[in-house]
């Protein structure tokens, strides 16, 4: 028994011997540490990401890693930092960032929560508003008007207010029809979903001034969609197919019963679509950058239905609905909701909730005498907007303390110079305004505390804002090395074609004109005519009317393995045999045939300039290995091993 509990003792004191710590530094860059729990995280984030097994072996990834680190080494000291664009593109996205780390959980997840209740279902209201200053105090006259226009609805019904007090200036009696969750205001919102339909709330502010909603119905959120479609771009390479043209011969190809999917393979512009029939990805209102899109989509009723023809800003559709379905479950718009809440005006309520925490968790301290002071020095000049500091004013003195960080009088009074446009032309006491301001400013300033040293006080935060400083570093420093480098340096670009031409090689191609039709009859009479010498021209006013097409032509240069060409295609001049694929009959009339052969430096200048890339990123990560000196610390690397692998 004995002998079981030492060698437990020895196994854990061995595991907790193994184990990383936050000051271990895995490797050093010309003496600057590099710690290991860094390149934990990293490759922990990054191990389901990476496809190539090589990237998941440690040693493998650390030389990766290390190579990142000497790209970052030389950024700083080339002063990319330094740049103004970096700092400001940096600086955004640390505002952005911030805001995720500035809230209180349990208000956030109350608030993401009633969100989703709220964006899985639609309401449907008018309103009466009565417009009043946001800032505004007096308010009982406006609040009382609108009860009785409350009243008046409840006893003559909405219509019939609405057309005898909306004048459009002062007071708006609007139908919004349905809306669900983030269309409108929070306080609008949670007056219109908390309202029982058919009935009226009570009067409630927002921003605008004071409403009343009535509520005629509510119902489920349209939910999802899964459509196919077919896509005819308005710029077309060749000219001589107009886009709408193009998109009412294949709407009367499917009139006349042909194959959808088979269609969207032949004619649809979509690639990234066309391979499968057409099928885009199920997607929900707001999605997509095309309301016209959306709108037709949600609209057809039934699996199998199509759209007719319309337009887009991407060009000419036909949409097939595949199927539909209910909203998504919470978890899987869990974080969109977030994201959208923060930037919400109900995130107030989470700022407040925030506050709260951080008053005791920091220590404030309030200056005895200093609300009282400016108390006693805001006059009427405030309220005419032309209030000045006041005489022996001590601008440096402290006004409140957050931890050890001092606010001066300075620091307050300058608030309030920026809020007394809010009062301009109001009564309100001295001692209102500053109770009112000090609030707020309080807030603020145990926000602002709370950002500043949010890299400090959260790891995630701090390893998530240094991944993106070096990746945004990287970015720049990988622009200027390498990717411009590249493009620019024509006479090594002109070498390293030189050097690797064989990469660079055409298949078989023809220049041809494809016929297309899903009646091989029809596609025989076609071969017969082309082999009369008939234009295409006249072959398709001949098969084709205003009631029905037969027959689609395309001209453009065919290559060996591509999806237009049939697996068998005969490669020679003239008209080709009648080929069957894709559920459809065609044949080629063959003008020229190119036959498979080395490319010229332009033709091949995309994929050249790609891979002349990762030749000059290859040589140059060899000079940086030879300016920075790496010094990888074994032991500790044992240990990162050992938690990675256990």
């Amino acid at each position: 028994m004995k002998l079981l509990v030492t060698a437990a003792i020895l196994c854990f004191t061995i595991a907790l011997h193994a184990q990383i710590k936050e000051k271990d530094v895995l490797f050093t860059v010309d003496g600057d540490p590099i710690k290991a729990s860094e390149f934990v995280r990293v490759y922990n984030k990054n191990l389901d990401l990476v496809k190539d097994e090589s990237q998941k072996d440690i040693d493998a990834y650390l030389e990766l890693f290390v190579n990142y680190q000497l790209k970052v080494k030389e950024a700083r000291r080339l002063e990319l930092d330094q740049d103004k664009k970096y700092i400001r593109e940096f600086n955004n996205y640390k505002k952005q960032l911030t805001k995720n780390y500035m809230s209180d959980n349990k208000v956030t997840d109350a608030l993401v929560k009633e969100a989703y209740e709220r964006t899985t279902n639609d309401v449907k209201a008018s309103h009466i508003l009565v417009r009043i200053d946001e800032t505004e105090t007096d308010t009982l006259a406006v609040y009382n008007q609108l009860l009785a226009f409350r009243e008046r609805v409840l006893k003559e019904g909405y219509e019939a207010v609405q057309k005898d007090v909306h004048d459009g200036i002062t007071i708006f009696a609007e139908d919004l029809g349905y809306f669900g969750g983030f269309k409108m205001v929070y306080p609008f919102e949670s007056a219109a979903f908390n309202t029982p339909v058919g009935e009226v709330s009570m009067p409630f502010r927002t921003r605008f001034g004071y409403h009343v909603v009535k509520v005629f119905d509510k119902r489920p959120s349209l939910g999802q969609v899964t459509v196919a479609h077919i896509m005819i771009a308005s710029k077309q390479k060749d000219s001589s197919v107009v886009a709408k043209e193009r998109i009412g011969q294949i709407y009367k190809k499917l009139q006349q019963g042909e194959k959808f999917e088979s269609l969207a393979q032949q004619f649809s512009d979509d690639k990234s679509s066309s391979s499968k029939g057409g099928a885009l990805q199920p997607f929900s209102g707001g999605q997509l950058g095309s309301v016209e899109f959306e709108n037709v989509a949600f609209s057809l009723e039934n699996p199998g239905d199509m759209s007719e023809p319309f337009e887009t800003s991407y060009g000419w559709h036909i949409v097939k609905l595949i199927g539909k379905k209910g909203v998504e479950p919470f978890e899987e718009v869990e974080a969109e909701l977030q994201n959208k809440v923060s930037r919400d005006s109900r995130s107030q309520l989470i700022n407040s909730a925030m506050v709260k925490k951080l008053m005791d968790t920091y220590k404030v301290i309030e200056h005895n005498g200093a609300k009282t002071y400016f108390e006693g020095v805001l006059n009427d000049d405030y309220f005419k907007q032309a209030w000045n500091e006041p005489v022996d004013f001590n601008a440096e003195k402290p006004f409140l303390t957050i931890d050890k960080k001092v606010i001066t009088y300075k620091a307050f009074f300058d608030h309030l110079i920026k809020e007394q446009r809010k009062y301009a032309n109001r009564k309100v006491e001295a001692k209102a305004v500053v109770n009112t301001e000090y609030n707020a400013f309080l807030e603020a300033e145990i926000l602002k505390y709370r950002e500043e040293n949010l890299e400090n006080e959260n790891q995630e935060f701090a390893f998530v804002l240094k991944e993106y400083r070096d990746g945004l570093l990287l970015f720049d420093l990988m622009e200027k090395e390498v990717w411009n480098a590249a493009s620019k340096d024509s006479v090594g670009l002109q070498n390293f074609y030189e050097s690797h031409k064989i990469d660079y090689m055409w298949s078989d191609r023809v220049e041809a004109v494809m016929f297309s039709s899903v009646s091989k009859s029809t596609m025989k009479k076609v071969e017969k005519e082309l082999k009369k010498g008939v234009s295409e021209e006249k072959i398709l006013a001949q098969m084709n009317t205003d009631d029905k097409i037969e027959v689609i032509s395309t001209t453009r240069n065919f290559e060996r393995g591509s999806n237009d060409l049939p697996k068998d295609f005969n490669f020679k001049t003239g008209i080709s045999n009648i080929y069957e694929y894709n559920d459809a009959y065609h044949v080629f009339n063959v003008n020229e045939v190119k036959p498979a052969g080395q490319k010229t430096m332009q033709e091949a200048r995309g994929k050249l300039v790609s891979d002349y890339q990762v030749q000059i990123e290859e040589d140059w990560v060899k000079t940086l290995n030879e300016r920075y000196k790496v010094k990888v610390d074994a032991s500790v690397l044992k240990r990162v091993k050992n938690e990675l692998l256990k």
